[in-house]
Parts: structure tokens; sequence; C-alpha cells
């Protein structure tokens, strides 16, 4: 499963997000991006770079944990002797409620706030913008995502599907596309949406603290945390507004940004 891990995601991955670059042309979210491709360099070297710092401090990563604990029968599911057919899907779903506390956490805290306004701070929003984490952001997640699977006990299987399932939804609910009024409607009571997460995405502090789900929509509103839609409607203003500019975009300023 490890080898073929990298494979799977990586099909995926690339699958979507040319999935959702050709859905940006078919069904356009019609709002001015002026930066448009310049800010990809920024976005997408920022994901190169976590990918490599994940590789080079944690090796294994949250598949060898979850191949490590099955292999000592650690971890909360297997002390339940669940089978895998209910272990499976009750540890994508826990592992989706960590992912969601977590995004509350990093508003939450002002020096984890400084590492995620790095993703905030994108003037824009399209399918890149899902790759735009500071990578010790990215370190520290895989770190929490560690720590959650070893003490859970996840199958492999479970995190295989839950890293490509996450992947795939920040592409798509990041993405500059804007969905049929009932086709809205009909995923948002499952999945967040894009015109969900752009809620998210607000310059306005109240939008920004609200719809903090990246896959399953559940969670913003059984927490409270979910909004209808944002007071400027379909005229929302993205990012943070004290870095907007062309120059702030570039990889080297957003590796820093955490420390302005």
């Amino acid at each position: 499963m490890m080898q073929g891990e990298v494979p799977i995601r990586l099909g995926v991955f690339l699958g979507v997000l040319f999935l959702m670059m050709l859905l940006e042309r078919l069904l356009p979210w019609r709002q001015p991006r002026p930066l448009a491709w310049r800010r990809w360099p920024g976005n997408v070297g920022l994901a190169f770079v976590g990918t490599i710092l994940v590789r080079a401090a944690l090796p294994v990563a949250a598949m060898g944990t979850a191949l490590w604990a099955e292999a000592h029968g650690l971890g909360l599911l297997p002390a339940l002797g669940l089978p895998g057919w209910l272990s499976v899907p009750l540890a994508v779903i826990a592992l989706d409620l960590l992912v969601y506390l977590q995004h509350r956490v990093f508003h939450a805290v002002p020096l984890l706030w400084r590492l995620h306004r790095v993703h905030h701070a994108d003037p824009e929003m399209d399918a890149t913008s899902a790759l735009r984490f500071h990578p010790l952001e990215i370190l520290l997640s895989m770190l929490l995502k560690m720590a959650a699977v070893l003490a859970l006990g996840a199958p492999p299987a479970a995190v295989l599907i839950f890293e490509v399932l996450l992947n795939a939804t920040a592409l798509f609910n990041h993405a500059a596309i804007r969905l049929p009024p009932a086709w809205e409607r009909g995923l948002r009571q499952v999945l967040v949406t894009p015109a969900m997460h752009r809620i998210h995405h607000s310059e306005e502090p109240v939008e920004t603290n609200s719809c903090f789900g990246f896959c399953l929509s559940v969670w913003d509103r059984i927490f409270g945390t979910d909004r209808a839609a944002a007071a400027a409607g379909e005229h929302i203003r993205i990012g943070l507004s004290n870095w907007r500019a062309a120059g702030w975009q570039r990889l080297d300023r957003l590796l820093l940004l955490p420390f302005r």
C-alpha cells in the first residue's frame, strides 16, 4: 500500500486539478481576477516546498503511521474490535472532523493564524488556492494527522481514502466555478461547495470565521459555524487587505509572510 499511495494520490490530484480548471472555463464564477495565472507559481511553489519538507522530516507520514499502528494493534478502533467495513468509514469521518477542528484552532490561536493567513492572503480564488499553505503549516498538520491516526488506529485504507478525498474536495471547493443553484443546494447538504467556501475566504472577519469545513459540510451545521451566504453576495471580496499586491504573491514573499 505504501508503494501504491503516491501514484494513487498524484493521479487523482492531477485528474481533479485538470477537471476543475476545465470547469472554471465551462461554469465560471464571473468575478474579476486581474492577477490570475501570476499567482500560480507562488501557490504551486508552496505545495512543492511543503511536500519536500514533510517527506524529509516525516518520511513515513500518515500512511506509515497507520501501517505501524495496524501491525501493533494500537488505537481505539482495533480495541473496539470493529470490522473493516465499519472501521474504515468511521476513521474517514473522524479524520475529517479533526481537519474541521484543526482549522478552527488555526484561526483562533494568533501564532497559528500567522501561518494560516498565507492561505487567506490569496487575493483571488481558483483551484490553485487549495495548494497555498505555508510549509510549516503543512508539516504541523501532518504531525496532528499522524497523532490522530495513531490514536484511532485508523486502517491504512481509511487513511488513503481520506487523503484522496481531502485533496479532491479542497481543489473542488476552491475552484472558481459557479454551480447551478439546484446543484449547489443539493451538494451543500453533504460536501463543502465553492460558494460555501468562498464565504470563508471573505475579507470580512465574521465571514472568515465561518464555514470551516473542507470535505463534509455537516460539521459547520453541527457546531453552528455555517453561514448561508456572504453579505456582499456574488460580489464577495476575497483575501486579506494588507497582502493584495502582486509582489506578495511571489514564493519568497509567501514563505516570509508569517514573520511580517
